[in-house]
């Protein structure tokens, strides 16, 4: 079994991947707002997924510990961090794709559906 660590240290590799592939993108095609708002999404993605795997971490070594947990959502953290991403993107239009922004706050969940598939398919 794959710890949260490791599962995030994965899913920053293609991540980052991805990033320099919109910075391409950014620079060499006449679609600088879509791939703007697909790297300041997937920005924003990496922060909300790092948030619960902190949580995640926090909430297993309180559980081992015996302690009383009160939350392992961080609901408040992500949820500003989506809006803060969606307000940059509504406050500067002409850098920033709106929608391509939504996109890229969803690439990191959809790669964490891809790898647990791949994970999935090679192990079992």
């Amino acid at each position: 079994m794959h710890t949260m660590r490791q599962i995030f240290n994965r899913q920053k590799k293609a991540l980052f991947f991805l990033l320099a592939l919109f910075v391409i993108g950014w620079g060499f095609t006449d679609f600088k707002p879509i791939f703007a708002g697909l790297i300041l999404g997937s920005l924003f993605g990496l922060y909300n997924f790092w948030i619960i795997v902190r949580r995640m971490e926090r909430f297993d070594q309180s559980i081992s510990q015996g302690k009383e947990t009160k939350s392992i959502g961080g609901t408040v953290l992500r949820f500003g961090s989506g809006v803060a991403a969606a307000a940059i993107a509504l406050t500067k239009p002409e850098t920033f794709n709106m929608i391509a922004t939504v996109i890229g706050l969803m690439i990191p969940y959809v790669l964490l559906l891809v790898d647990r598939i791949v994970v999935h398919v090679k192990h079992y």
